[in-house]
Parts: structure tokens; C-alpha cells; sequence
């Protein structure tokens, strides 16, 4: 159920168009009466038929639900850049970075913006000395404000439409100071969880790192709270190169290592007290942990994969309740069909795809291997019960940091476009550390903060964390330690995730036909080359493939987020690539001739002009197969390959082009490839001008 819906979650994505919202329920409607006219007369004579329709039924009840979806969080956003203007609103959330905070208001008012025009939420990032700010209080500051940007690149992360679902309808800084206008309204947050549980969150990180300094205290926080912001950049992607980054994310291991130390310690403490253990059902009232992984799970921002763990532990406490098996494939497809009903969208999130992939490959797999066990006798050892445990459970750490890692490694190599190619060996220290100390002390800091004693628990959480850290920033130094990757297509992507699926879900030999769509994926990735031209949706940055697969860059000191984005999709690093290309002349392999006016870039026996001012689009238009000039085309341009401008630029985003032998001239425009969908900011036009070709 969960794979059919999610396809229908996908295909209402994939659409260039927004849907009529009859097109989901008539499909659900339709599906369901033709299974049932087809059982009534006998046309199917088994169940294939009648499974189909009901496979159909599902599929269009995905599509429905994000549909319904899109309509209920539709909220304004702005379309061009605001300010400076005063901003008042009421923040509703407090991320704390080493050069000022980053606030989110809700029910903001922007001066000089009509109130049907203002955003549900607006994103903030402060600098400099601020007053003490906490949600719930009411600030007012200058601001600057934007859209929530486009795609840097076609196929890129799209930010505006993660926003759209988040009704975050503007992003900005401030200027100056914010001021404290008003407190905290006590009686309208007693009916706001999510103030309450903002608040409760700040409170709980200000605690742990004021009673465990520096990096320590920030990745406590991170593992406590879920708050990753005051955590040192260096230090953070020391962790992501290592393949640590999942200790960070609470997720399973987290919230079960909470509920399994909460159901232990009940269950101890319970055996205690002789009469209860021999009369009354502890284990029974020791699954009452499911209250505490409630609160850790809330308290963690109720992220998809801490909804995922939190539903899955719940379950398994609910089912040692009623006596019942909990752990099992169907209860890991309730979980994400239920996330999946509530936050559709969260279907194109690396969270929700690593979160899932991983669980349902560590279940299909170890569910292979018991049954394996099962017809295997077990043979006596030698070795000390203490040493044949540990090495048990080092295997299954090992083990488990395989089978994570291969099913996680498609979705890192799309998101991320890198590998960890060392994360067993620092899991194999860091998992063990984090299991058997720094959790069960950061669940002795929760219990010891009503009487003020968490610093207790935190100073040897703190021990753990730092033998952590060391892993982290040892294994990312070795040499190799990161595989960088180009830019792999969402049919890849599709691919894999449908073949891994087939390969985990069903149980007789017929499951090896996943390894197809695996090995297709591949393929399909392998063959996809990066582009060769890419220019921004301003016309500030502009970039060229060379033949030795590096990238010459118009400006190093202009649009530097876009330049990352597209250096890591070329599969490059965007800290050591990228250099500028000649202001005038050749460049060393010949491709690129550059004067005051623009350049000329050849590969593949194809010319593509990138012209800065309109004189040069005089000779550009007849030399050129394509022409992309930064400057308005207001004359007629014969280009065969295609024409872009100034205002296509600003209308349609940012430009790939590939370039190919005759006729395979390929261009993508960052709107073009989203379509007309309810999140692609339009920009307005303050005044009309002609633009003939462009």
C-alpha cells in the first residue's frame, strides 16, 4: 500500500501542470466501481484483475491526498525582493548560529505590503548583538526580504517548494537590532503545541550547553533536542565525511536505544519488589516507556524520521501489551503510509528516502537470515560467553552498517552527490559508544533536569562524545575517505528505489527481478553526462565544462551558493574546484575565447555565445548555434540552437545547455523543467518591455 501511494504522490509531482482537483477522488471512484463490477460478472477468474483495480484505487488515493494537500497549505509568497522595511511578527521558532540567530515569525505584517500579499511565515537570519529572543515574543526589525529562492540549477534542490509546504513565504536578514515589542501571550500558547514545544526545545538547549561547553555541549544538544545549529561547521563535516552523519539524526537508534532504556530500567526496578514481579504483568506495565519516547520524539521537532522510529517503537510496545509480535515489514508500511497521508511531500525528502530505505533493507535482510538460521544447528564455541557476545553484537553493528549503507548510498549519491566510503570502520567505534554511553546518559541528564542536576549526566555524556568526535575527524582525513559524484537523474533514482523494493517486499525467488531495475539505475546514471554551459537566473554567475572535466567560472566572487551547488553537481568539491576563466584570450584547452564583450565556448562541434553586452550580439546571433547573453535580446537573433536573454533568464530561472553532435543541442530552463505548479514564484513585471526572440 505505502508503494502505490507513494507512486501517486510522485506522479502528482512529476506533472508540468497543476491537476483539476476532480482528477484524484474520479480515479479513486473509478478504480473501486470497476473492481467491483468486475467481481459482480464474473469477468475475472482469479483475483488478478480485482488486485489491479484495488492497486489503481490506491495509487489514485496517493494523488488525491497531495492534492488536498497542496490546496490547504497554500499561502502567500512574496515575488521580488522587499526592502529595507520594518517586519513585526511573532517568532515561532530560535536556531542558534555562531554569528547570530535565525528566527521564524508567523503572523508577520510587512510595512508597505497589502495584507492579502503577506506570507504565512517569514525566515529571518540576525546578526550581531540581539536582545534575548525565545518563541512566542513579538519583535519588530528592518529587513531585508525575498522570495525563497529558485533552483540554482535545473534538477537542483527546489528550496521554494519545501517553503511552499512549510508556508514559509519569504526569507531575508535584518538590519540592525531586533526590538522586543511584546511577551509572550500565556493564554493563546496554552492552544499552541508548537509554541509550547518551540519554547520547551529552547529552554532544554540552553540547559545542556550551558552544563556541557563547546562542541560537546552542541552535539549533546543535537542528540537531546534535535538542534544542530550551535554544532562548528568544520566539526559537522568532519561528521558527514565519516558517515556519522545518522548519529545526528534522531531516528531509530535513537529512539529506541530511549524507549529500550526506559522499558528496562521500569522492568528493573519493578522485579525489585518480589510480590509485584511473581503477581502482576511488569513486562506489560514496563511498555509504558512508550510515554517517554512520546515526549523524546516531540521534544526531538517530530521530524520524518523520528515520526518513523517513534511509530514503529510504539507499535512494538503496543504489541508487547497485547502479547502480540511487533517488529515486522507491515510495521514498518503502516508507519510510512501513515507519514505519508499526513506530510505527502515529504516523499521527495531525503529523510523520508533514507529513513525507509534503510529500515525496510535491514528488515527484508535479517528476516532472510533467521529463516536461514532456523534449518542451522548451533555449534559450541570455545571462546568465553563475554567475548562471543561482543563479537556478536561488533558483527551486527557491522552488519547493519552494510546493509544501511548500501540501501542510503543511491539517495546520499542524488541529495548529496557523495559517498562516505569509510563509514563502517567509524561506525563500528562510534555506534557502540553512542548505544552503550551517551544515550543512557542523556537519559539519566532528562530525568536529573527537574531537580537541576543534568550537568551530572552531561559531564560524561560529554566523555562519549568527545571519543565521537575523534572518530569523526580521524576518518575523514584519510585519504579517500569521500566519493564525490556527479548529479544522478530522478529516473536513477526511481529505478533503484523501485528495484530495491521489489528485492525487500516479496518473499519467493522472483524478488532477484529487482536486481534489474538496480543494474538499470546504474546504467542510466552512469550514462548521464554533466552540461556544459550553466548560467544563473541573474545573469551574475556563468559557468563552462573544460575538457578535462573541471569547471571555469565567469566570477569567483559573485552568486558563491549557486557556484557550490552546481561544482557539487558536477561532482566536483566545491571548497578545492572551480577557477575563473580569462577576461580576454584563450583558454588552455582551447573550448573557451573570451574578450570584453563576451565569449565563445565550442565542444562537440557546436558554438554556444555568451554575450555580456548587446553589442556583441550583432556577430554572436550568425556565428553561434545557441546565444545566452546576459543583457536584453531586443533584435532579431537566427540562433538554431536557441536564444536566451536577459528577461528568459529572469522569467524562467536558471540555464543548462548540453551539447552534442548535429542536432542534439539540449537546453533546460529551472521553470521549464517545474512547470506552472502552485510553488514556482513568477517574478511581476513593474513594467512592460518587448523582447522579440527572447
Amino acid at each position: 500500500m505505502p508503494v502505490l501511494f507513494g507512486i501517486g504522490i510522485g506522479f502528482y509531482f512529476s506533472l508540468p501542470v497543476e491537476p483539476p482537483l476532480w482528477l484524484g477522488p474520479l480515479g479513486v471512484v473509478a478504480a473501486v466501481m470497476a473492481g467491483g463490477l468486475a467481481k459482480r460478472k464474473g469477468w475475472a477468474t482469479d483475483s488478478g484483475l480485482i488486485a489491479a483495480m484495488a492497486g489503481l484505487s490506491v495509487v489514485a488515493a496517493g494523488f488525491t491526498v497531495v492534492q488536498w494537500r497542496t490546496i490547504t497549505v497554500k499561502a502567500p509568497m512574496v515575488s521580488e525582493r522587499i526592502g529595507p522595511t520594518a517586519v513585526t511578527g511573532r517568532i515561532a521558532s530560535v536556531e542558534t548560529f555562531a554569528d547570530g540567530p535565525r528566527v521564524t515569525l508567523e503572523r508577520p505584517r510587512i510595512a508597505g505590503l497589502e495584507p492579502e500579499r503577506v506570507p504565512e511565515k517569514v525566515r529571518l537570519r540576525l546578526r550581531g548583538a540581539q536582545p534575548n529572543l525565545f518563541p512566542g515574543v513579538w519583535i519588530r526589525v528592518r529587513a531585508m526580504l525575498s522570495p525563497p529562492p529558485p533552483p540554482a540549477a535545473p534538477g537542483a534542490f527546489d528550496f521554494q517548494r519545501q517553503s511552499y509546504f512549510r508556508r514559509l513565504g519569504a526569507v531575508g536578514f535584518g538590519l540592525g537590532p531586533a526590538q522586543v515589542i511584546a511577551g509572550p501571550d500565556l493564554f493563546q500558547g496554552w492552544f499552541n503545541p508548537g509554541l509550547v514545544l518551540a519554547r520547551v526545545r529552547q529552554n532544554l538547549s540552553a540547559r545542556i550547553r550551558a552544563g556541557l561547553e563547546g562542541t560537546p555541549g552542541a552535539i549533546a544538544t543535537a542528540l537531546m533536542t534535535g538542534d544542530r545549529s550551535a554544532i562548528p561547521k568544520t566539526v559537522m563535516k568532519s561528521i558527514r565525511d565519516s558517515g556519522l552523519a545518522h548519529l545526528l539524526a534522531i531516528s531509530g537508534l535513537h529512539i529506541g536505544l530511549v524507549a529500550g532504556i526506559l522499558f528496562i530500567g521500569v522492568r528493573a526496578l519493578l522485579a525489585l519488589v518480589r510480590s509485584w514481579a511473581l503477581v502482576y504483568p511488569i513486562k506489560k506495565w514496563a511498555a509504558a516507556a512508550i510515554a517517554g519516547a512520546f515526549a523524546y520524539a516531540l521534544i526531538a521537532g517530530a521530524t520524518v524520521p523520528t515520526l518513523r522510529a517513534f511509530m514503529m517503537v510504539g507499535l512494538v510496545l503496543t504489541a508487547v501489551m497485547l502479547d502480540r509480535r511487533g517488529l515486522s515489514m507491515r510495521l514498518l508500511a503502516w508507519a510510512a503510509l501513515a507519514i505519508l497521508i499526513l506530510q505527502p511531500e515529504s516523499l521527495l525528502g531525503p529523510s523520508f528516502q533514507m529513513s525507509f530505505a534503510a529500515v525496510t533493507a535491514l528488515i527484508a535482510a535479517y528476516e532472510f537470515l533467521s529463516q536461514r538460521r532456523r534449518y542451522r544447528e548451533n555449534g559450541a564455541s570455545a571462546l568465553p560467553p563475554w567475548l562471543r557476545k561482543a563479537g556478536l553484537y561488533l558483527s551486527g553493528v557491522a552488519l547493519t552498517t552494510v546493509i544501511a549503507g548500501a540501501a542510503t548510498a543511491p539517495f546520499a549519491m542524488y541529495h548529496f552527490n557523495r559517498i562516505a566510503d569509510y563509514g563502517l570502520a567509524a561506525n563500528l567505534v562510534a555506534v557502540p559508544v553512542t548505544a552503550l554511553w551517551v544515550m543512557p546518559w542523556a537519559v539519566a541528564a532528562f530525568l536529573l533536569m527537574p531537580f537541576g542536576l543534568e550537568a551530572l549526566a552531561l559531564a560524561s555524556m560529554g566523555q562519549g562524545i568527545e571519543i565521537i568526535i575523534a572518530v569523526a575527524e580521524t576518518v575523514s582525513t584519510w585519504q579517500g575517505a569521500v566519493t564525490l559524484v556527479p548529479a544522478v537523474p530522478v529516473s536513477a533514482l526511481a529505478l533503484v528505489a523501485l528495484g530495491g523494493l521489489w528485492l525487500a517486499l516479496w518473499r519467493g525467488r522472483w524478488r532477484l527481478y529487482g536486481i534489474g531495475g538496480i543494474v538499470l539505475s546504474v546504467a542510466v546514471a552512469v550514462l548521464v553526462q554533466p552540461p556544459d554551459v550553466l548560467v544563473d537566473g541573474r545573469g551574475r554567475l556563468l559557468a563552462v565544462r573544460a575538457q578535462d572535466g573541471t569547471v571555469a567560472f565567469s566570477t569567483l566572487r559573485r552568486a558563491r551558493f549557486d557556484r557550490k551547488v552546481w561544482l557539487r553537481r558536477f561532482g566536483l568539491d566545491p571548497e578545492k574546484a572551480g577557477r575563473k576563466w580569462p577576461k580576454t584570450g584563450i583558454s588552455p584547452d582551447k573550448r573557451l575565447s573570451c574578450d570584453l564583450q563576451g565569449c565563445l565556448y565550442r565542444a562537440s562541434g557546436r558554438v554556444v555565445a555568451l554575450a555580456f553586452t548587446e553589442a556583441a550580439l550583432a556577430e554572436d546571433c550568425w556565428r553561434a548555434d545557441v546565444v545566452i547573453a546576459v543583457v536584453p535580446v531586443r533584435r532579431a537573433c537566427p540562433a538554431k540552437g536557441g536564444v536566451i536573454g536577459r528577461f528568459a533568464l529572469w522569467r524562467g530561472g536558471g540555464v543548462a545547455v548540453w551539447l552534442g553532435g548535429p542536432g542534439r543541442i539540449r537546453i533546460e530552463i529551472v521553470n521549464g523543467v517545474r512547470g506552472r505548479r502552485p510553488w514556482v514564484v513568477r517574478p511581476v513585471a513593474r513594467k512592460k518591455k518587448s523582447a522579440p526572440g527572447t
